[in-house]
């Protein structure tokens, strides 16, 4: 497993500037590769570093399959180009006019990044702060635009292609025992996906544009002043602007931890919140605002959870709740929500 001590911390830092003796050093997050692969020199290590002048960082420490120095120098100048333009986030670190350099510690090779660390994580999002994160989102997407500002990485909220939110793919993989349960219902549910997806791929071609790419409770904290303000650009990539939006306003209103009087109305306050704050800094066009049932359609339908619910049916030999599950997609495909602005 993956170690470093305080005193190559403190050489790290020194070559970032930072002449500072090392006070405390702490992990954040750690993921464990050597689970799965104890041989693995896969890291992902967060850790939170107080100097004795009391100034307290973020120090990340990095080797994971496809992300690259490239990568993270490419993040990290959006994430300075952001703040450059009054986005609230963490300053970033330079050694030698870059933000991220290779060091070998401990039989480990990393990628190393020093940015200051935010007090006032978000917690709970409520109606205020959804609102206040998609008009956050909206300036970044102009800045991004403006700039004509790339990074050459994937992104998880790509409604085109594989993503975190659903699988119409996962779904289709189960062709040949939902066909044997109600091949017409399946040859439907598939025709009106197919529709919905052609009227979605109409800004398919649109300019891609750098976007963080992870906007989530825990990625955001809120200063002093109730501005709320962006870390972790870890996700960050290129995508479509608009799919971005729309990905990133469902996934707000769905994942997130709420405050406890939106118990049960979670989706629909935080939702049109969110939406109405983007539309105010960055406002939806007509055609937007009319592909928006078909996009949310194609998410809620597929969401992976519940298609995860249906596989499982299907494994367990339970075919009434698997047929279930088919009517439940069937009606969600037709029930087309207009954007709530």
């Amino acid at each position: 497993m993956f170690t470093v001590t305080k005193e190559q911390v403190a050489s790290i830092l020194r070559d970032f500037g930072m002449a500072s003796e090392v006070a405390e050093f702490t992990e954040l997050q750690r993921s464990h590769y050597e689970k799965d692969d104890p041989e693995t020199k896969e890291v992902r290590l967060i850790t939170k570093v107080g100097l004795a002048n009391g100034k307290p960082l973020v120090v990340r420490f990095k080797n994971e399959e496809d992300v690259t120095l490239e990568i993270i120098n490419a993040q990290s100048r959006f994430a300075r180009l952001l703040a450059e333009h009054g986005v609230e986030t963490p300053t970033v670190y330079a050694a030698n006019g870059q933000y991220a350099r290779w060091y070998a510690l401990n039989g480990y090779d990393v990628i190393v990044t020093v940015e200051d660390f935010v007090p006032g994580e978000v917690r709970a999002v409520d109606a205020a702060i959804a609102e206040k994160t998609g008009g956050l989102l909206a300036r970044m997407h102009n800045i991004a635009e403006n700039a004509d500002f790339h990074v050459q990485n994937d992104v998880l909220f790509d409604p085109l292609k594989a993503n975190d939110l659903f699988s119409f793919e996962d779904f289709e993989a189960q062709k040949d025992v939902l066909s044997s349960l109600d091949k017409a219902l399946y040859d439907d549910i598939t025709r009106r996906h197919e529709e919905l997806l052609q009227r979605v791929r109409v800004f398919e071609n649109e300019p891609r544009y750098a976007v963080q790419g992870d906007i989530s409770d825990c990625n955001l904290y809120q200063t002093d002043d109730g501005t709320i303000g962006v870390f972790d650009f870890n996700r960050c990539g290129d995508n479509v602007l608009y799919y971005d939006a729309i990905m990133q306003a469902i996934f707000e209103a769905r994942l997130m931890v709420y405050a406890e009087e939106l118990a049960g109305k979670q989706e629909e306050i935080i939702l049109s919140a969110f939406l109405k704050g983007y539309h105010r800094e960055r406002p939806f066009t007509r055609q937007q605002i009319e592909v928006f049932p078909c996009l949310y359609a194609i998410v809620s339908t597929f969401w992976r959870m519940d298609v995860n619910r249906l596989i499982n049916s299907i494994k367990t030999g339970k075919s009434d709740a698997a047929h279930e599950w088919m009517e439940k997609i069937q009606k969600r495909l037709t029930n087309h929500k207009r954007m709530p602005l």
